[in-house]
């Protein structure tokens, strides 16, 4: 068994990498896939989110998802370990392109980069794909906390679309849901499988893993 490694990284911090880290987990879990997270983020969130989720199900397994918070010098010997082990590492980074977001992206075979509809959030991921470019990993923007209507989302498509970068088809909605759900340590594919926003959450899990696949043979 060789995992595929997902860094989810934005230099911007409230861009949503926790959420997203925590909801492609629940999903592939509920998949039947072996699953790990890996919270490099002093902050933590993940790690509290995961604390949350045992509590609530009563399973120090997590209903299916296996959490590391090895950082430092130690990470790439973790990150090799989980790759035996689980089908999908999902690495959670800080919101800084520091030495262990650096090392994170290094070892992904997708980097997952989160932009919400702001200025900021589209001016803030330079760093973060020059990082990718230099270790020469994919990396895929995905659209998130996205309105249903408004000029400014087609503005920030458009200049990520005139920089030619990858986007995701699939993005996320901002919808209140996805936050919801974490409070009891879940996901959306978990507490409303048949709403929008876990069709948006599968649809753009399913991408991932696809596009991965898909550059991993080039």
């Amino acid at each position: 068994m060789t995992a595929t490694v997902i860094t989810i990284a934005q230099q911007k911090g409230g861009a949503g990498k926790t959420t997203l880290a925590a909801q492609l987990a629940v999903h592939w879990a509920g998949s039947q896939k072996k699953v790990a997270v890996l919270d490099i983020d002093p902050q933590a969130s993940l790690t509290a989110w995961h604390m949350v989720r045992r509590r609530t199900l009563a399973d120090q397994d997590a209903g299916g998802i296996h959490l590391s918070t090895v950082a430092g010098w130690r990470l790439g010997t973790e990150l090799d370990r989980l790759r035996q082990d689980f089908d999908v590492v999902i690495v959670d980074s800080p919101p800084h392109a520091e030495t262990d977001a650096k090392a994170a992206i290094r070892a992904a075979d997708l980097v997952l980069v989160p932009v919400q509809p702001s200025p900021m959030d589209l001016w803030a991921i330079g760093p973060t794909l020059d990082v990718a470019r230099k270790e020469k990993r994919p990396f895929l923007i995905v659209l998130n906390r996205m309105p249903p209507r408004g000029t400014l989302p087609e503005q920030v498509i458009a200049k990520l679309a005139e920089d030619n970068l990858p986007i995701a088809k699939a993005s996320l909605g901002n919808r209140q849901v996805f936050a919801s759900s974490m409070m009891d340590g879940r996901g959306v594919t978990e507490v409303g499988s048949r709403t929008t926003a876990a069709a948006e959450l599968r649809a753009l899990a399913d991408e991932a893993r696809a596009y991965a696949q898909s550059v991993s043979k080039k």
